[in-house]
């Protein structure tokens, strides 16, 4: 009988990574010890807001920003929906009935002024996005389209990149949001943010007879970038960033929403006044002081682990590439994120190869977890112009902290047998 392989070979670190030993070692405290309410003005409080405050001057430092520009949330999906809608219900707080804009206009002073347009110079505000955003700013765009916004959702190249030409032809006057991912979390391809950045900020000093002052508002979803790019604030020029507590080797279900001074969204939940307001309830003291800690150690061995893991990435890209016939590569092949490998195997389903991977010991993915329930190829390959079989045939090995060469070998030994065989199988395969 064939001996399977003993230890469990886990490369699907874009859909969750463990907890960091280090990480749970500070949440410990903050489970039992310090219990207290953060709100609370007598000792168990302040503990916890001690912890609190510690957390988000840590997380603002790692960002670049300011502590008062952080948000705490439950995760990715809460903070694009809180950027997103957020902004979206400020603006038709002021969007008035028959077609009106309304805006408020702040002069040197601060003392703000309204200001309205009347409908025909002020269509229905827009937001700009692109086809392969994650569920979580697709579907909340989709919500805003229903309500009367209009939504432009931007192609990306062949190679998984957004052209910031594009960005700057979508931009109307009456554009409230760009949207717009750092890292693809299925491909890995990276966006150049910095260069959409000042495209947004040329077009919002140029005026061009915006209807609101101050719009558009640049929000980047950027839960895949900690520990491999730089998501200093200041450096990217974005107003609004996500990011997700467990894909950064901290606790499922904590995130946090950067936010720039001065913007004003409305809440999407109602109640005390956490988080500013923005995220009303009990602060979940433990999990923020485990995001905090997971971001620290990323931003520390951001430099060692990217070196480490885009020589193992290319490693099993190559090899995949050259052992198994018609493979290729989804996406950039320099312009990646460097844990990130997706292939398209064709003539062999993708869910098929996972589960055949799994029966060796070996975990990875077809892309986003929060799809994997929808039977439709992949939105993301197929925005890279690919047919369905092309995206059918896809996998995602995303590689992590405790991944080695030896596990790389391993999957390159059984993979090629696998594919073969379910190649035998396809009604498509050419013997």
């Amino acid at each position: 009988m064939k001996e399977k392989n003993k230890k469990r070979i886990y490369l699907d670190h874009a859909a969750g990574a463990p907890l960091d030993k280090r990480v749970k070692k500070a949440m410990e405290p903050y489970f039992m010890d310090v219990f207290g309410n953060p709100n609370a003005i007598y000792k168990e409080g302040l503990e916890a807001r001690e912890a609190l405050d510690s957390a988000r001057g840590t997380v603002a430092e790692v960002l670049g920003a300011k502590a008062d520009e952080i948000i705490f949330t439950s995760g990715g999906t809460e903070s694009d929906n809180l950027a997103i809608l957020g902004v979206a219900n400020e603006v038709k707080q002021f969007y008035g009935a028959g077609g009106k804009f309304a805006s408020l206009r702040t002069d040197k002073t601060g003392n703000s002024t309204e200001v309205k347009l009347s409908s025909s110079s002020s269509p229905s505000p827009h937001i700009i996005t692109t086809k392969f955003e994650h569920p979580a700013v697709l579907n909340a765009c989709k919500v805003l389209e229903k309500s009367g916004f209009a939504a432009t959702y931007l192609d990306v190249g062949k190679d998984g990149v957004v052209n910031p030409k594009d960005v700057a032809k979508a931009l109307r006057a009456n554009t409230v949001l760009v949207t717009i991912m750092y890292a693809n979390n299925e491909i890995g391809t990276v966006q150049p943010i910095r260069e959409i950045a000042k495209v947004i900020r040329k077009f919002r000093k140029a005026g061009n007879g915006k209807a609101i002052s101050g719009y558009p508002f640049f929000h980047t979803d950027a839960c895949q970038a900690p520990g491999y790019l730089d998501f200093n604030v200041e450096r990217l020029g974005v107003d609004m960033l996500t990011l997700n507590g467990s894909k950064i080797y901290g606790p499922k279900g904590s995130g946090v929403l950067y936010m720039k001074r001065g913007i004003k969204i409305i809440p999407m939940m109602h109640g005390g006044e956490q988080e500013k307001g923005l995220r009303p309830g009990t602060e979940n003291v433990a999990g923020i002081v485990g995001f905090a800690a997971a971001l620290a150690l990323c931003e520390r061995e951001k430099e060692r682990e990217t070196k480490r893991l885009t020589a193992l990435r290319d490693y099993l890209i190559k090899n995949v590439l050259n052992k198994i016939s018609k493979t290729s590569l989804n996406g950039s092949a320099t312009e990646r994120l460097p844990n990130n490998a997706n292939i398209t195997f064709l003539d062999a389903e993708g869910e098929a190869i996972i589960l055949y991977l799994d029966n060796e010991g070996i975990a990875c993915s077809t892309g986003s977890a929060c799809n994997s329930a929808n039977l439709e190829p992949s939105h993301v390959i197929t925005a890279l112009g690919k047919p369905h079989e092309h995206a059918h045939g896809a996998v995602r090995f995303t590689l992590g902290r405790n991944t080695t060469k030896k596990d790389i070998d391993f999957v390159l030994k059984v993979l090629p047998g696998i594919v073969g065989k379910l190649r035998s199988f396809s009604p498509t395969s050419i013997i």
